[in-house]
C-alpha cells in the first residue's frame, strides 16, 4: 500500500513535466506553412534553407519520437503488470486510481508519438519534394542569360541599383565604422600584440612539431603525412585566432545590432575555412621543405605554385563572406548577380593562371636537361588536365557571355571538388601510413610468425576498411545535388547514423560498429582460449596429442559459431531471424551441397568418435600414410613420399579403413632365413638371436625369438620374430638385422642360401613426427 502511495504522489508530478504537444504543434505548424509556400512558389526563395528547416523539423520530431518511445513502453509495461480489471469484483480505490492514471499517460504518450512521427513523416517528404522543385529551379536558372560582364548594359544596371544598395550597406558600413572609432589605442596595440604574439607562436608551433616529428617519429611517409595534418591544424587555428581577435577588438565596447554581429559570426567560419584551404594546399606543396612533399610533384612546379592556396583561399572566403553580406541586407537581384559574376570570373581566372603555370613549368621540365629524371605523367592525369581545362574555359566563356548560374556553378563546383579531392588524397595516405606504421608488424624476425601475419593482415584490413568509407563521403560530398552546404551534408549524416531499414531490421551503424568489434574481440578470444587449451590445459591431462587436436578444433568451431551468433544479434539479427534462412538453405543442400553437409557432419563424427586420430597410420583404398589433420570437411594424409593426399571425411564412414596404429605402438620386423640340411640350428639360432638382441632399436618386451619353421625344397626355414616401438621402424630394422646376420654367418663360415622376402606384420602404433616410410 505504501508503494501504491509512493506511485500516487510521483506520478502527477511526472505528468507535469514538459509536454511535447506545444513542440510539436509548432514544428506542423512550420511543415505545413512550407507546404503551402510550395504550393505557390516564390522564384526569389531561398529553397535551400527551407529544405534545411524542413529536414531540421524532420530530426527534431523523430528525436521526440524516439524519446517518448521508452515512456510509452514504461508506462504499458506497468498496465502489464496490473494485468486486466476484474470482473467478479470491484478493485481497491488505490489500484482503480493507479489503472486510470496509467491509462490516460499511455494515451497520451502514444498519441504524442504517432504525432512526432507523423511530423517526421511529413516533413521527409516535404525535403524530397523540395529537392525536386530546387533541381527543376537550378536547370532553369543554368539557361538564363544576363548581360554580359563586356557589355555597357551590365554596367549601367548594377549603377541603377547601386543606390539603393548602398543605402543599405550604409547603416552596417557606419556601425562597423563607429565600432572601429570606439576601439582605443590600447585595445589596437593589445590586437597588434596579439597579432604578432600569433605569428611567433605559429612558427615556433611549427618548428617544435618539426622537431618532434623528425626525432620521434620513425622514418618513412608516415611522419610526413602526420607533419602535413598539423599544418593544416595550426593554420585552421592561426586564421581563426585571427578572426576572433578581430571580432573581439570590434565588439570590445561597442554593442553591435544583431545584423553586423551575424556577419561576424559567420566571419569566423569563413577565416577557419580559408586557413583549411592554406594549410591543404602548403602541406601538399610543400615548396619550402621538398623532402617532406606527399604527392609525387616536381620541385620546380611545387615552387611555382606556392603562391596559389593563399590567392584561392582569399578569393573563395571573400567571395562568401560578399554573398552572405547582401544575402544578410537583402541586396537587389541585379547587384547579386553581378557580384556572383565578378567573384566566379575572378576565382576562375586565378585557376586559369595556376594550371597554365604548372602546365608550362612542366613542359619546361620535360624540355630541360633533367628530362631523364621527370617521371612520366599518367595517362589518367593527362586526361583529368584535360577535363579541367576544358571546365576552366567553358566557365569563363559562359561567365563572359552572360551565363552566370552556369560558369558560376561550373567554376565552384571544380574549385569544391578540388578541395575534396586533396582532402581526400591527405587522409588516404594518412590513414595507410597510419596503419602500415603502427599497427603493421614493423621488426618481423622478433615476433612469431603466426602474430606478425596477423598483425599485418590487420593493419590492412583497417587500412582498407577506412580508405574505402573515406572515399565514400568524398564522393557523396562532391556529387551533392548542386551545391549542398556542409550544415545539409552534416544533416545527411545525422539521418545516416539513424539507420537503414532492410525489411524488419533497422541495421545502424553503430550497431554495426559493435558487430564488426564483437566478432574481432570474440575471435581473438576464441583464439587466445584455444591456444590456452593446447599449450597449458591440454598437455596436463591423459589425453593423447590427437585427441588433443580433436578438443581444439571442437572448441574453435563452437567458438566460432557462438561468436558469429553474438555478432548477428548485435546487430539486431536474432537467430530467431535466421530460421528462414535455414529453411531456405535447407532445399539447396538437399540439391548442391549434400555433399558439403555430409563431409562436415563425417568431420565431427570422426572428432568426437575418434575412429582415426591424427598420427594414425591408415590403409583406404589405395591412399597409405599418416593422417597429419581432420578438417571440418576433409583430412589430410602424408603419403610416405612426402605428398598429401585430400580425403572427404565421408570416406571415412562409409567405407572400409584399416588402421594399422589403432591398438599398439609396436611394430613387427620378421625374417625367414633358409638354410641348408647339415647346419648347426643352435648356432644359426644363436647368432640370430645376439643379432635383433644387439640392435638398439629392438624391444627387449616382447623378447626376441627364432623358431625352426620347416623344411622346404630340401632347406631348413629359420623364422625370426622381434618388436620395435613403431611399424615404421619395421622396415629399416629389418635390412639392419638382416645385413648383421649375413656377416655374422660369413665370419662363423657357415653355409648360406639366398634369403627369402621378409614378411612384416604392421600392428598399431602411436606414430613419429616426421617419419612416413612404407613398412616392407
Amino acid at each position: 500500500m505504501f508503494i501504491l502511495v509512493l506511485l500516487l504522489w510521483a506520478l502527477p508530478g511526472w505528468a507535469q513535466a514538459p509536454d511535447p504537444e506545444v513542440t510539436l504543434d509548432q514544428l506542423r505548424q512550420q511543415v505545413e506553412t512550407m507546404q503551402k509556400g510550395l504550393a505557390n512558389p516564390d522564384p526569389e526563395a531561398d529553397l535551400l534553407a527551407w529544405r534545411s528547416s524542413a529536414l531540421a523539423a524532420q530530426t527534431q520530431a523523430q528525436k521526440m519520437a524516439d524519446d517518448l518511445e521508452p515512456k510509452r513502453s514504461s508506462v504499458q509495461a506497468r498496465l502489464a503488470e496490473l494485468g486486466k480489471p476484474p470482473t467478479d469484483k470491484k478493485e481497491t480505490p488505490d489500484i482503480a486510481t493507479l489503472r486510470s492514471q496509467l491509462d490516460k499517460n499511455s494515451n497520451a504518450l502514444d498519441a504524442q508519438v504517432k504525432l512526432a512521427g507523423l511530423v517526421a513523416v511529413e516533413a521527409e517528404q516535404l525535403a524530397d519534394q523540395i529537392s525536386v522543385q530546387r533541381r527543376a529551379q537550378f536547370q532553369t536558372e543554368l539557361g538564363h542569360r544576363t548581360a554580359s560582364i563586356l557589355a555597357p548594359a551590365f554596367w549601367s544596371e548594377l549603377r541603377d541599383n547601386y543606390a539603393a544598395d548602398a543605402g543599405r550597406l550604409g547603416a552596417l558600413a557606419g556601425e562597423l565604422l563607429q565600432a572601429l572609432r570606439a576601439a582605443s589605442v590600447g585595445v589596437w596595440g593589445g590586437m597588434a600584440a596579439a597579432l604578432v604574439l600569433l605569428v611567433l607562436l605559429r612558427r615556433k608551433a611549427e618548428a617544435l612539431l618539426l622537431h618532434v616529428a623528425t626525432t620521434r617519429i620513425p622514418h618513412g611517409r608516415l611522419r610526413r603525412s602526420l607533419f602535413a595534418v598539423v599544418r593544416i591544424v595550426l593554420s585552421v587555428l592561426a586564421w581563426g585566432l585571427v578572426a576572433v581577435i578581430v571580432r573581439s577588438g570590434l565588439e570590445w565596447r561597442a554593442d553591435l545590432s544583431p545584423l553586423p554581429h551575424a556577419l561576424l559570426v559567420r566571419s569566423l567560419g569563413l577565416a577557419c575555412f580559408g586557413g583549411y584551404v592554406v594549410g591543404l594546399g602548403r602541406a601538399l606543396l610543400a615548396a619550402d621543405r621538398h623532402s617532406w612533399r606527399l604527392p609525387a610533384l616536381p620541385d620546380t612546379v611545387a615552387t611555382g605554385l606556392a603562391w596559389f592556396p593563399l590567392v584561392f583561399a582569399i578569393i573563395t572566403t571573400a567571395g562568401w563572406l560578399v554573398e552572405r553580406l547582401y544575402a544578410l541586407v537583402n541586396a537587389s537581384l541585379a547587384t547579386t548577380v553581378a557580384l556572383n559574376c565578378i567573384l566566379a570570373l575572378l576565382l576562375g581566372i586565378s585557376m586559369v593562371i595556376a594550371v597554365g603555370r604548372g602546365e608550362r613549368l612542366r613542359r619546361l621540365l620535360d624540355r630541360g636537361p633533367d628530362a631523364d629524371r621527370v617521371p612520366p605523367r599518367p595517362l589518367w592525369l593527362a586526361v583529368l588536365a584535360a577535363l579541367v581545362w576544358l571546365v576552366l574555359v567553358g566557365s569563363v566563356v559562359a561567365l563572359l557571355l552572360g551565363y552566370v548560374a552556369l560558369g558560376g556553378f561550373m567554376v565552384r563546383q571544380l574549385a569544391w571538388t578540388a578541395i575534396v579531392a586533396s582532402t581526400t588524397y591527405l587522409l588516404l595516405v594518412l590513414i595507410d601510413d597510419v596503419c602500415m606504421g603502427w599497427l603493421a608488424a614493423n621488426n618481423p624476425a622478433s615476433m612469431p610468425a603466426g602474430a606478425w601475419r596477423m598483425r599485418d593482415q590487420a593493419a590492412v584490413l583497417v587500412s582498407g576498411v577506412g580508405r574505402a568509407l573515406v572515399a565514400l563521403v568524398a564522393l557523396t560530398s562532391v556529387l551533392s545535388p548542386f551545391g549542398d552546404g556542409p550544415p545539409e551534408l552534416l544533416n545527411r549524416a545525422t539521418q545516416f547514423s539513424d539507420g537503414l531499414a532492410i525489411g524488419e531490421v533497422q541495421v545502424r551503424p553503430t550497431a554495426l560498429l559493435l558487430a564488426i568489434v564483437v566478432l574481432v574481440v570474440g575471435l581473438s578470444c576464441v583464439r587466445l582460449l584455444k591456444r590456452w587449451l593446447v599449450d597449458q590445459l591440454l598437455p596436463t591431462t591423459n589425453l593423447d596429442a590427437g585427441m588433443q587436436m580433436s578438443t581444439s578444433s571442437l572448441f574453435g568451431y563452437a567458438g566460432g559459431v557462438l561468436v558469429v551468433a553474438l555478432a548477428l544479434s548485435a546487430v539486431g539479427i536474432g537467430l530467431e531471424r535466421v530460421a528462414w534462412v535455414a529453411s531456405a538453405l535447407s532445399v539447396g543442400i538437399g540439391f548442391g551441397l549434400q555433399a558439403v553437409v555430409q563431409n562436415f557432419v563425417s568431420g565431427l563424427i570422426l572428432l568426437a568418435e575418434r575412429p582415426v586420430k591424427v598420427g594414425d597410420w591408415v590403409v583406404l583404398g589405395t591412399v597409405e600414410g599418416d593422417i597429419r589433420r581432420i578438417n571440418v570437411r576433409a583430412t589430410e594424409i602424408q603419403m610416405s613420399d612426402r605428398s598429401t593426399v585430400i580425403v572427404p571425411n565421408s570416406e571415412f564412414i562409409t567405407k572400409t579403413v584399416r588402421n594399422i596404429t589403432h591398438a599398439s605402438p609396436l611394430g613387427l620386423v620378421q625374417i625367414k632365413l633358409p638354410m641348408p640340411l647339415d647346419t648347426d640350428v643352435e648356432q644359426v639360432r644363436a647368432l640370430m638371436l645376439a643379432a635383433f638382441q644387439d640392435h638398439t632399436e629392438v624391444q627387449a618386451s616382447p623378447a626376441p625369438s627364432v623358431a625352426l619353421d620347416g623344411i622346404d625344397n630340401g632347406k631348413l626355414v629359420f623364422n625370426a620374430t622381434a618388436y620395435v616401438g613403431s611399424p615404421r621402424m619395421s622396415y629399416g630394422v629389418r635390412s639392419d638385422v638382416l645385413f648383421e646376420v649375413l656377416r655374422r654367418l660369413r665370419e662363423a663360415k657357415l653355409p648360406m642360401s639366398n634369403p627369402s622376402t621378409m614378411v612384416l606384420r604392421e600392428v598399431p602404433l602411436q606414430p613419429a613426427p616426421g617419419e612416413g616410410e612404407k613398412a616392407g
